[in-house]
């Protein structure tokens, strides 16, 4: 059922103009038809009969939102809702002229065929002449904005039906102060065509030459927008980046509508648009039937990856949300920038390490959550090589202090999110976060053996993924602030890759995950491993990040190869050889079963790292790692 809003003073005036325009073309279909001597000759029973059409003409415009749409956007789907009314009042007109008033009352037809006809095209035409005349005012007025001296000459890169939602945004206000004077099209089917009267005049390798040509006639273009589908593979984003930079043209890329942005808005380009694959379609539907209402606790809000988690569950509708967070600034950044956007939401955030074990516990008793997302953790794998004990204090029992605090607070789950480093580890990162993942994995098959046949309490997974562009301490800033500086680029090894996502892709896959986990079917999948496409050489997203800013690798800026750091390797691994993989039925996301030691085994060896730590035993810490995660291959290991 659709409800329609209620009527204000301006659905008021609109109502009463599609009334009065209703009579006149009545009283107008009878002048034409039969001139001012048979219209005289009506007007007695006119009077009587147009009253009450008018009230009905008032329910039919209702029911079918003829009043009830603004007319600066009037589009085909309201022409349509008109022409649908039109004909519902024609055949009004009908039933009354054929069924009740010509036998009954009048004795004869009173309108007739012709003149129902002619009122049908006239109520068609004054309803939507109105309408487009206005809509056509205000298109002439953004327009003569959109070209006035602070608007920019701007050409649009991209498909037709990409250029023409920004079109529509310059036309409607949404975007302001660019001057769309040409359209660069890859397809050959745009080329020589129109785009609401705007011109394709090439393709992409064409930029120079159009440039030049617009120039000569007096049109300086000074910006590029660039649509999603100038962002495509076979498009080559990055060269026309680079000679947009030598034309010294300002670069601004549209938002695909996919990535939920909440306004129609330009945006910088960044390297994420140069990811050499299509992004992961999420169904958002999911992931807000699955938020909505819940309480939340995030540790780790203020980071890269933790923020994101918390403007996610914010957007899809979590009622409360607890930000746990070691960093002052951090957390003070994310909980002004969440009451900013979510008003509506309870929202707390609270000062604490996980390494205390008190205080999580009291916090999380508290706050008695649904899902706690477990993102804080040490990630720098060289400060780890050297700091082994401060990863050790962080990533497994800061893990164990939320994990047995969740389960303690009555939540439904904990995710925990890990790394594709913690498959067949050479690094202390990549050890500590595989050790806990198996504590989890441990908690939540001692939760699955007490529940027997039903469904266990809780479900404690991990999600794994590779590097996460932009995010903190990634490669990407570090690039970035190297080109600023003039280069050199510094990449460890030529051969070197990685996995990569998008931050949001991430976290919008990792709640997926938590979705999947607590869903109507039972499940015995403990680890879930993002599906982040082909690896991307180090080497080649240097090249690529150099292109971004309008550079030529090699020769404005060159790329030196460093040497691979201690604790890293040259390829990563999504799954151990001994985990059985399963595809789950949603795109983006593979899950596994791993075999894991007992609750009592982990707890033991947790006691003998413990005792390790306290005497700095640093041979005894690896002894222990070695022993539950045999495959790792770690400097002292």
């Amino acid at each position: 059922m659709i409800l329609l809003p209620k009527l204000t003073p301006r659905h008021f005036l609109i109502v009463l103009h599609d009334l009065v325009v209703t009579a006149v073309a009545v009283v107008a279909s009878f002048y034409i038809r039969f001139e001012a001597a048979g219209l005289e000759a009506r007007l007695d029973w006119l009077t009587v009969v147009l009253p009450g059409f008018l009230l009905f003409a008032a329910v039919v415009f209702y029911v079918f939102r003829v009043s009830w749409t603004k007319w600066r956007f009037t589009s085909l789907p309201d022409l349509s809702n008109i022409v649908r009314a039109s004909t519902v009042l024609a055949i009004a007109l009908v039933i009354l002229d054929y069924v009740l008033v010509a036998p009954n009352l009048y004795g004869s037809f009173f309108f007739g065929k012709i003149t129902i006809g002619l009122y049908w095209l006239l109520q068609m035409t004054l309803l939507a002449g109105s309408r487009i005349s206005y809509r056509y005012f205000r298109y002439t007025r953004t327009l003569s904005r959109a070209k006035a001296s602070d608007s920019v000459p701007t050409l649009v890169l991209g498909r037709a039906a990409d250029a023409e939602v920004l079109l529509r945004g310059v036309e409607n206000g949404a975007v302001k102060k660019i001057w769309p004077v040409g359209i660069l099209s890859p397809s050959p089917a745009d080329q020589g065509q129109a785009i609401r009267g705007v011109w394709v005049l090439g393709g992409f390798d064409d930029l120079e030459s159009v440039v030049a040509d617009l120039a000569s006639r007096r049109t300086k273009v000074s910006r590029l927008v660039l649509t999603p589908s100038a962002f495509e593979p076979d498009a080559k984003p990055d060269a026309t980046l680079m000679r947009a930079h030598r034309l010294g043209l300002t670069t601004s890329r549209l938002p695909s509508l996919d990535e939920g942005a909440e306004a129609l808005r330009l945006a910088p380009v960044a390297v994420e648009d140069l990811l050499l694959r299509p992004s992961v379609k999420i169904d958002y539907r999911r992931l807000e039937e699955f938020i909505r209402g819940k309480s939340v606790v995030v540790t780790g809000g203020g980071g890269s990856i933790g923020s994101e988690i918390c403007e996610r569950v914010s957007a899809f509708g979590a009622a409360r949300l607890l930000v746990i967070e070691n960093s002052e600034p951090a957390l003070h950044a994310v909980t002004e920038t969440l009451r900013a956007k979510y008003s509506d939401m309870a929202l707390d955030g609270r000062l604490a390490d996980i390494r205390d074990r008190e205080r999580i516990f009291s916090l999380l008793a508290e706050f008695k959550p649904d899902i706690v997302f477990h993102a804080a953790a040490l990630k720098h794998v060289p400060l780890l090589e050297r700091d082994w004990g401060e990863g050790i204090k962080t990533n497994v029992f800061g893990s164990v202090h939320v994990a047995d605090a969740a389960a303690a607070s009555g939540a439904a789950a904990m995710v925990m999110i890990s790394t594709d480093k913690a498959i067949e580890p050479v690094s202390v990162l990549g050890a500590t976060k595989r050790f806990a993942e198996m504590y989890c994995q441990a908690l939540d098959g001692d939760f699955t053996k007490r529940a027997g046949s039903e469904r266990p309490k809780m479900r404690l997974i991990a999600v794994r993924f590779g590097n996460v562009l932009a995010s903190n301490g990634s490669v990407v800033p570090k690039f970035k602030a190297q080109i600023e500086a003039g280069g050199p680029v510094t990449v460890t090894h030529p051969d070197m890759v990685r996995y990569f996502m998008t931050i949001r892709e991430a976290c919008d896959l990792v709640v997926t995950a938590a979705s999947h986990a607590l869903g109507p079917t039972r499940t015995e999948e403990a680890v879930y491993v993002l599906n982040m496409g082909q690896p991307v050489k180090i080497v080649d997203l240097a090249e690529r990040m150099i292109r971004l800013a309008g550079l030529e690798p090699g020769i404005d800026i060159d790329i030196v190869f460093s040497g691979v750091r201690p604790g890293e390797r040259l390829h990563e691994i999504l799954f151990a050889h001994d985990e059985t993989t399963s595809p789950i039925g949603i795109e983006g996301i593979v899950a596994a079963r791993p075999d894991s030691p007992s609750l009592e085994t982990m707890r033991a060896w947790l006691t003998t790292l413990e005792q390790g730590l306290g005497r700095d035993e640093r041979a005894a810490i690896y002894r222990v790692l070695t022993d539950a995660v045999p495959d790792f291959r770690g400097a002292a290991a």
